[in-house]
């Protein structure tokens, strides 16, 4: 199930992060083991193994596709349903159905950035009153019996900015599942992140906030065929060559 890359990310993704870890320890865990495979000459090294075939090229692909949020979503490593390391792709300017929502998850996770640069804000829902942002809230969840992305609407809400910041290349971020966030690539060059979703108790659905105008009731998420898979790990590979 892999060359000598993927068995040794799989080897470090299971000895610090199996097991029943408190949230805040999984999170500080899950940051140092992006930060360590995410190394330039290691993270290539992975992706040109997995480019050449090793691994599962076809679990992988089937869980590979363009975001909603606008950047291509890379299966690595599939080591469900603990740990699941991908490869995002951020592509400058790219519009998307979503690119302005801020969203959680369904469990922890962390970000090294490979290259380039990313822009991320924080939130929290108010209690009540006026003040803060106005949003919709949905929640988000599979759709029973396909990939779709489902989005029920779930009432109004106000959210109020805690933080603003940027990861250059050479950092990295870990977020709880609950965080409510938004980021995006904050260069016109193609930036690159290794993100990592770990923990076996995960959310049922996460929540999704948009100020930009109602949302369609589901979102098409459509799978990358092994070749266009293989095919976009080459071209990444080559990216890190050029940086």
């Amino acid at each position: 199930m892999g060359g000598r890359q993927v068995l040794a990310a799989r080897r470090l993704l299971a000895g610090t992060l199996d097991g029943e870890l408190p949230e805040h320890e999984r999170v500080a865990a899950a940051r140092c083991v992006v930060a360590e495979i995410g190394s330039p000459e290691r993270l290539l090294e992975l992706i040109a193994e997995l480019a050449s075939g090793e691994g599962d090229p076809e679990g992988c692909a089937r869980l590979s596709y363009r975001h909603v949020l606008g950047f291509d979503k890379l299966l690595l490593v599939d080591g469900g349903p603990r740990h699941m390391l991908r490869a995002h792709l951020w592509h400058p300017g790219a519009g998307a159905i979503g690119e302005e929502d801020i969203h959680n998850h369904r469990s922890p996770l962390a970000s090294y950035v490979v290259r380039g640069r990313l822009a991320m804000e924080l939130y929290d829902v108010e209690g009540g009153g006026r003040d803060g942002i106005p949003a919709t809230r949905y929640e988000e969840s599979l759709k029973e019996g396909s990939a779709d992305w489902l989005l029920e609407p779930a009432g109004p809400a106000r959210l109020r900015l805690t933080h603003v910041g940027q990861y250059a290349a050479g950092s990295a971020y870990a977020l709880p599942a609950h965080t409510l966030h938004r980021a995006w690539c904050d260069t016109d060059v193609p930036t690159v992140t290794l993100f990592l979703e770990t923990g076996s108790g995960r959310r049922r659905h996460t929540d999704v906030f948009t100020a930009a105008g109602p949302h369609p009731g589901a979102v098409p998420k459509v799978p990358l065929e092994t070749d266009d898979y293989l095919a976009a790990l080459d071209g990444l590979a080559e990216l890190l060559r050029s940086s």
